[in-house]
């Protein structure tokens, strides 16, 4: 195996990815070795941080090295909350590997102890340049939605899978931006075919399982394109597997053609003036997209999807008698035809 880093921060949103790459760290760094002599493992829902640090700084007894394993280490938010692991990064024990997981904790209320934490993970940047500083390796598990089948591709090969690239783009239109699905099909595969041997797309359709939920702007896309199939399915996928309430849907729609309502009349000549306009920062891409939007559509069909907006969101709030999915679905189909 390759030579040990003095210390790992696996991190990401999705619990089932984080420990699918703790579980693979973890058997790299044991490498065939005893897990039990090797890994001490401490849960900070239960134990301080502390003791965890304590054993790090302690020589392995029957071993050469000792890997110590801090679980949910997404309590912490805050730099001063992680200084005492940014001080041992200063000068990390040779013969330790400590892997930090940035798992959120499962607490309701602080423990009687008073350790601080927080209930949505999110590491300090002192503690990102500490591991980075130390020599170490984040370990980032989010699906990269933006390029989802490339992300696909990635796992696939980091399982020792070998697919057909057309299993890869269905493995990725299937699951959306549920990125922890694909640790269930790759475990599935493994299980039914031997390794080294090359799946085609007959051999991994009945393994993928149903479709999951898509990222907001799979749904935008559609409308924009004016494919009314396409967005009723991309909406349902939002609210089905991706578990969203119609009403945050909504706002996402609203936002969307807010852009487009402050670029109508503006005459801008490019999409850096329109990022400047709209107050976007970064990437003007977004920006670039709702210009293109607003110039065709123009002012009569910007018009147009406020006003079956407005209507919409007055019926989701008890103005008409129909499900919320059916509101929804009825409102996706008409603004997809306006842009027709």
């Amino acid at each position: 195996m390759s030579a040990r880093r003095p210390v790992y921060l696996v991190k990401g949103s999705d619990p089932v990815l984080v420990s699918g790459a703790l579980s693979n760290l973890l058997d790299r760094l044991v490498d065939g070795g005893d897990r039990s002599l090797l890994v001490d493992e401490f849960d900070l829902d239960s134990t301080k941080l502390a003791a965890a640090l304590d054993a790090a700084q302690t020589i392995p007894f029957l071993t050469d090295f000792r890997i110590v394993v801090v679980r949910r280490f997404g309590r912490y938010s805050k730099g001063e909350e992680v200084a005492p692991v940014v001080a041992y990064l200063d000068d990390p024990l040779d013969s330790t590997t400590l892997v930090l997981v940035g798992e959120k904790t499962a607490l309701t209320s602080a423990n009687d102890d008073g350790e601080p934490f927080t209930k949505a993970p999110k590491m300090p940047p002192a503690l990102t340049k500490a591991v980075t500083a130390a020599g170490g390796e984040v370990v980032e598990t989010d699906a990269a939605t933006r390029n989802m089948a490339g992300w696909v591709g990635e796992q696939f090969a980091a399982a020792g899978l070998d697919v057909d690239p057309a299993v890869r783009d269905k493995v990725a239109k299937t699951i959306g931006e549920d990125g922890g699905a694909v640790v269930g099909i790759i475990e599935r595969l493994k299980g039914a075919f031997s390794p080294g041997e090359r799946l085609r797309l007959a051999d991994v359709e009945p393994f993928i399982g149903p479709p999951g939920g898509v990222p907001p702007w799979d749904l935008t896309d559609a409308i924009d394109k004016g494919d009314v199939a396409l967005s009723i399915d991309r909406l349902q996928r939002m609210m089905g597997a991706g578990d969203r309430h119609s009403l945050a849907i909504m706002a996402t729609l609203q936002s969307h053609y807010l852009r487009m309502v402050k670029l109508d009349g503006a005459n801008v000549r490019g999409e850096k003036e329109a990022a400047a306009i709209l107050g976007m920062k970064g990437s003007t891409f977004p920006a670039k997209k709702a210009m293109n939007q607003a110039r065709k559509l123009g002012s009569p069909g910007i018009r147009r999807a406020v006003a079956l907006l407005a209507k919409a969101d007055v019926d989701l709030r008890g103005a008409q008698a129909w499900p919320q999915e059916l509101t929804m679905e009825v409102l996706v189909a008409r603004l997809a035809r306006n842009s027709r």
